[in-house]
């Protein structure tokens, strides 16, 4: 076993956390990702504490005085603690846990609490080697038992123990977004492993926590999907991707080659570009990017001397929604995140287009497309496309695009309606579909233009309901 010293700094409540475990005579380590990111001079956010020599009730009793604990996991054995100063989220706070392998898939592990462990014998049961460490907070010590320094040092993956590691197949998803993210060579027989791993029996929402991870902690998340594909996966998690590669392009538009390639630029691309937004923005640009160009593969074809791919954008929509069930895609934080990525998809080359007819495009056409979608994403997932070749794009026309919707101020969402159907129905329209009837035109009115307030959205609705009912509307 290798002891070292490491700098990693403990916010004032999460010492407050150590201290109260010693005191109930506990041996309490931070374990896993913190120490990890310690060592590679990263920002330390998530920190996980495994405590040796406590009951679990004892581990509970002496946590609840801290703050509000919530107990999770087989056997109840980890407890997250929320609340704690200066610490983003809430701490997992566990004892050492011995697995043993009783069904088939990541939920077939039985997982048992057992304060007696020997720390040694609790690392082993981690993934990688670099996240086998625990910091002792009291001497700032590592206890690296299986070389995990070594490896991150030498910017490689490694499994802990390969004899169990293929017992929950989830980690084969797991060394893919942490090769990705840190960008670390995978070990020969831990990428043979991941390579064999019966990723079918894992459920949709263990898959896609990974896959979102790839996709919103990586600079490079074409490396954790390279990896996919070299590692024969994506058959089993993204069958949807797996065409793209054999999908020619045309060389004057995509000198970088095949559909596959062009994705892996472009996803590389929008990372850069989802920086300022919230976690469901991010993702949905991220997703909308990985399968913007999915229609492809059904409508590339050798047309006059040249590929096409004429109505990829709509044949898109069908395989994304594919790929969106497959992970159970829907909302996030109250944001609907499957239904932004299928119009993103649908309408990513309305940017470039608008651009190109700039001259006649009016403000109603530019309003209506932020009726089907979020402007300043299409903006971000249309740049991403237009970035993610090789040779000289430079992006103008998405440039234009989203100095054309802030102008509007349509970036993020459409203009409110001016009437509402209690404005219908107090001018004596009686509740039904003649409401929604009148609304949707003077919205559309609304929308080229014609109509610029509440007055002149109720004027024009007491137009349409005097048409409606057989007078002249004048």
């Amino acid at each position: 076993m290798l002891r070292s010293a490491v700098n990693l700094p403990i916010p004032s409540g999460l010492r407050r956390l150590l201290d109260a475990l010693c005191a109930a005579r506990g041996r309490p380590f931070i374990v896993g990702g913190a120490v990890r990111d310690a060592l590679l001079a990263l920002p330390v956010k998530d920190f996980d504490v495994e405590v040796f020599g406590l009951s679990t009730g004892s581990l509970k009793a002496a946590l609840m005085p801290l703050g509000s604990v919530n107990a999770v996991g087989e056997a109840f054995t980890v407890f997250k603690l929320g609340g704690l100063e200066g610490v983003e989220g809430a701490v997992d706070v566990s004892l050492p846990r011995r697995d043993s392998k009783v069904g088939p898939g990541h939920r077939g592990i039985a997982v048992q609490g057992d304060p007696g462990l020997a720390p040694e014998e609790a690392a082993r049961r981690r993934d990688f080697t670099i996240n086998a460490m625990l910091f002792d907070p009291f001497s700032a010590e590592i206890l690296d038992f299986f070389g995990g320094r070594r490896d991150l040092g030498a910017r490689v993956l490694r499994a802990v123990d390969p004899s169990r590691f293929g017992e929950d197949p989830l980690r084969a998803l797991r060394a893919v977004q942490l090769a990705s993210r840190y960008e670390l060579s995978v070990e020969p027989e831990t990428a043979r492993l991941c390579a064999s791993m019966p990723l079918a029996e894992l459920p949709a929402d263990r898959v896609f926590g990974e896959i979102e991870k790839l996709l919103l902690k990586s600079s490079r998340p074409s490396l954790g999907l390279r990896l996919l594909r070299e590692w024969g996966l994506l058959a089993q998690v993204a069958p949807e991707l797996i065409p793209l590669a054999d999908t020619p392009q045309d060389p004057k538009w995509h000198p970088e080659g095949d559909v596959w390639t062009h994705t892996l630029l472009a996803i590389d691309q929008a990372v850069p570009l989802v920086a300022d937004l919230d976690r469901p923005r991010a993702l949905t640009v991220m997703l909308a990017t990985l399968c913007h160009d999915l229609g492809k593969a059904s409508t590339t074809s050798f047309e006059e001397g040249r590929l096409r791919s004429r109505g990829h954008e709509e044949a898109g929509r069908a395989p994304t929604q594919s790929l969106l069930d497959r992970w159970n895609v829907h909302t996030l934080l109250g944001y609907d995140v499957r239904g932004q990525v299928l119009a993103l998809v649908g309408n990513h080359l309305k940017p470039g287009q608008l651009y190109d007819d700039r001259e006649r495009v009016s403000d109603g056409a530019i309003r209506r497309l932020a009726a089907k979608c979020e402007p300043g994403l299409l903006y971000r997932v249309a740049r991403a496309d237009c970035l993610g070749r090789t040779g000289d794009f430079p992006p103008v026309a998405m440039e234009w695009f989203l100095d054309r919707v802030r102008r509007l101020d349509v970036a993020e969402r459409p203009p409110a309606p001016l009437l509402r159907g209690r404005d219908v129905v107090a001018l004596g329209v009686a509740p039904g579909p003649e409401v929604g009837r009148v609304v949707r035109e003077v919205y559309e009115r609304q929308l080229d233009g014609a109509v610029n307030s509440a007055d002149e959205a109720r004027a024009e609705a007491r137009k349409l309901i005097a048409v409606s009912r057989g007078g002249s509307g004048s």
